[in-house]
């Protein structure tokens, strides 16, 4: 069911890889709407996925950008108000990688120069992509920017290694550059701590699927999928959120709330 929500509204769409990510299934459901989008994402991930068959689907145009290059960016901005006729409503930055997770490198013993590419490409890409679009005054006030983290950030698990870094990062960049986009332009920021979800991307840490399942036992409404976090993504896209700015929003069915669950302690009581 749709509403008409973001009838009129357009913005930018990082990170839509498959069908399971959760890029994906925003801008499915931002067209469904009524918003109009520009698809980015780097062009290896893009050689890897199927974002032409989204953009196909949408009605949308394709932008390959690397969100660690502000050449890139910029240009990506500017090309995005040309295509969509004026300022953007809403940016969605769903990216996230660790070089030590795809090799398996213990967070004890990181290879710190697949550290710092991480950072660049899960954390300080999403500053470089604020920057971008405060710089060039490219979004509409009550405008709404969100990143997609992970509760990592606030509690230890220990296979999710240093994506936890940068997920601290990145939630703290939404504070800081939230701050700065609310005062000067009436933009909104804030990023959604989303429950264990089986993208491509997550997928690739260890012990992936026992994160899900405790995730699944400890959380009073069960796990938020990806189709879930679409729509709260188009909450916060829409006029409805306009004085919510620069908070982690937990979308994760309880689990943050949640110290024990009558079905962990069976599962400990067997």
């Amino acid at each position: 069911m749709s509403y008409n929500l973001l009838k009129g509204k357009r913005g930018i769409i990082f990170g839509a890889l498959d069908e399971n990510s959760i890029a994906w299934k925003t801008a499915e459901r931002v067209h469904a709407e009524g918003g109009t989008f520009v698809l980015t994402n780097a062009p290896i991930a893009m050689r890897m996925g199927k974002i032409n068959e989204l953009a196909e689907k949408t009605g949308s145009e394709i932008i390959p950008a690397d969100a660690t290059n502000m050449e890139d960016l910029n240009n990506l901005v500017e090309k995005s108000m040309e295509i969509l006729g004026g300022k953007l409503d809403f940016v969605l930055h769903s990216i996230g990688m660790s070089v030590n997770v795809r090799k398996g490198r213990a967070y004890t013993d990181e290879k710190y120069d697949w550290t710092t590419k991480g950072w660049d490409v899960s954390a300080l890409s999403f500053h470089k992509v604020c920057q971008s679009l405060y710089q060039a005054d490219a979004m509409n006030e009550w405008g709404s920017i969100v990143a997609l983290t992970y509760m990592a950030a606030q509690r230890t698990f220990p296979d999710y290694n240093d994506m936890a870094d940068n997920k601290a990062y990145l939630e703290s960049v939404a504070r800081s550059f939230g701050y700065f986009f609310g005062k000067d332009k009436k933009v909104r920021v804030n990023t959604i701590s989303q429950s264990p979800t089986p993208t491509t991307a997550g997928q690739g840490v260890k012990g992936f699927d026992g994160f899900i399942s405790y995730a699944e036992k400890m959380s009073p409404l069960g796990n938020a999928t990806a189709q879930d976090c679409a729509d709260y993504t188009v909450s916060l896209f829409s006029d409805l959120t306009r004085k919510v700015t620069m908070q982690n929003l937990f979308h994760d069915g309880g689990f943050s709330n949640t110290g024990v669950s009558q079905e962990v302690i069976e599962a400990f009581s067997e």
